[in-house]
């Protein structure tokens, strides 16, 4: 398995998408946001997106110079139509406009539909709670990734329906980023690449008894990924697809025929100044930390884990070593670069 140098990752990523019509800042916000998933060792919502990205845009369902339509919009409020755009470009601009709202009203909300993928939902409440913003962000998949059977179904039904909440702390903000499925659908196609099993408790064939081979999501009828929680997770992930699409303009699965596979956006900023302070939502938020920190341990070698601490544990760790890479994607963007007259860094390849 290779591992990359992610600055040279970056670089080449980016001039793959400006050889597919991106402007230089599309191509980079672009390119930060996949490596930057990678560094985080959130690899299904990494570089190995390329691909599926550049089949979209020969296919026009991802239109790499789109803008941020605004449909409709109040003192606290942005309703928006992406264009098919790609969701890292578009993100920002919504976020923009919300962090704007929110500094006037103390919240503001936003619906963002026929949005290109946005990636890992992590990286934009953080970014939302480094400005000092607490932040929700949900989406769907337009109604096109059914890949959740309902307690006691077998047939998949609902998208992995992500949400991701973030509070402003100290030294860094507090954030979570889950699926309402036991696990994203990307890492079961990263699994699925690499021809390697799953974890047991993921996933379950076409006849809903359990399975670990990820080809199974992969086949006609499809197999399904389990709810997080059971039917809790399940409930969860039906409400958010439904105040998601029902917000948006978009669909609930299963999508009408002419639907275009695509996010739809739900996001809320509160500013914490309007209600009890900024210093009181910091200080709770570390009091907290520190309070679960304290917690005495169930096993002496295994610490106390909280949100988001394997992630940044991850990003420091592969910024020194580098990002590895299953062959296939390796390979794959080896080739667009070569076919689109790239040069690879020198340091490339890191180990």
């Amino acid at each position: 398995m290779p591992t990359v140098n992610h600055k040279s990752l970056e670089t080449v990523t980016q001039s793959i998408f400006m050889s597919h019509g991106c402007t230089s800042d599309a191509a980079s916000q672009v390119a930060k946001s996949l490596v930057l998933a990678n560094l985080c060792g959130h690899d299904s919502h990494g570089v190995v997106r390329i691909a599926p990205y550049l089949s979209n845009i020969k296919r026009g369902v991802l239109q790499p110079t789109a803008e941020l339509a605004v449909l409709h919009e109040t003192e606290a409020l942005v309703v928006a139509d992406a264009q098919h755009g790609f969701g890292q470009v578009q993100m920002p601009a919504l976020i923009e406009r919300l962090a704007t709202k929110a500094n006037s009203q103390g919240i503001s909300c936003g619906v963002m539909k026929r949005c290109g993928h946005i990636g890992q939902l992590s990286q934009w409440v953080e970014s939302a709670a480094r400005q000092g913003f607490a932040a929700l962000l949900t989406v769907n998949d337009n109604g096109a990734l059914q890949a959740v059977a309902p307690p006691g179904g077998i047939r998949p039904t609902l998208g992995t329906n992500p949400i991701s909440i973030a509070t402003p702390s100290d030294p860094h903000p507090i954030l979570v980023d889950i699926s309402t499925s036991v696990v994203a659908n990307g890492k079961i196609l990263v699994a699925h690449k690499e021809n390697k099993h799953v974890p047991d408790g993921w996933l379950r064939d076409e006849h809903g008894q359990p399975t670990t081979d990820p080809a199974v999501r992969y086949q006609d009828p499809p197999g399904s990924l389990n709810p997080t929680g059971g039917y809790k997770g399940f409930g969860l992930g039906f409400l958010l697809d439904v105040l998601v699409s029902g917000l948006t303009g978009g669909y609930c699965p299963p999508a009408p025929s002419d639907a275009v596979p695509a996010n739809n956006v739900l996001m809320v900023l509160w500013d914490p100044q309007h209600f009890q302070g900024a210093e009181h939502i910091v200080s709770e938020a570390v009091r907290l930390e520190q309070f679960a920190r304290e917690s005495p341990l169930l096993q002496e070698d295994s610490p106390i884990t909280l949100p988001h601490d394997r992630s940044r544990k991850t990003k420091s760790k592969r910024r020194q070593t580098g990002i590895p890479l299953g062959d296939e994607v390796y390979s794959q963007i080896t080739d667009f670069a070569n076919q689109n007259g790239i040069n690879l860094p020198l340091d490339w390849v890191s180990d």
